[in-house]
């Protein structure tokens, strides 16, 4: 199964590399800084951005669990409060019309997200529901008693103010 998983990856590290190349390669946008990861895929093609999500995807779907554990952790500890800090700053730092496209682009992910759900049938939701449903366990069982969270509200956007 690991070979077949590698050889798929393989493959499609093939195709994509033309679209990844003429991008950047996942190691440059490593070692930018936010800002200037930021503004280097605000300037990518869509198929340039799908093509480096596609890159990651396989990468990551070519890790064992104990390096995806691995991943996790060292991700986990480097969101200390620090991105949340300069998430509060950014939008702080912007004005009332970037603002407004902010909230404007967040309302239409929000829709497209809606959008897709409700046209799935049912069987494809139950599966949707599953997949969720584990990919949460899976963080509440990586991130035990690291946030001093209990993990039972206010995560994933579920809270009172929910629309």
């Amino acid at each position: 199964m690991k070979s077949f998983r590698k050889a798929i990856v393989a493959m499609s590290l093939t195709l994509l590399l033309p679209l990844a190349v003429s991008a950047q390669s996942l190691s440059d946008l490593k070692d930018m800084s936010p800002e200037d990861r930021r503004a280097a895929y605000e300037n990518m093609s869509d198929e340039e951005r799908t093509a480096i999500r596609d890159q990651r995807r396989a990468t990551y779907d070519a890790m064992s669990e104990e390096e995806r554990q691995a991943m996790r952790k060292e991700r986990s500890a480097g969101r200390d409060g620090r991105d949340r800090d300069a998430r509060h700053e950014r939008w702080e730092s912007m004005s009332e019309e970037e603002r407004t496209a902010a909230r404007e682009k967040h309302r239409a992910k929000k829709d497209e997200r809606r959008q897709r759900w409700e046209s799935m049938s049912d069987e494809e939701r139950a599966a949707a529901r599953e997949k969720r449903g584990s990919r949460e366990g899976q963080r509440k069982r990586d991130h035990a008693g690291q946030s001093g969270h209990d993990g039972q509200h206010g995560q994933n956007g579920d809270h009172e103010n929910r629309r």
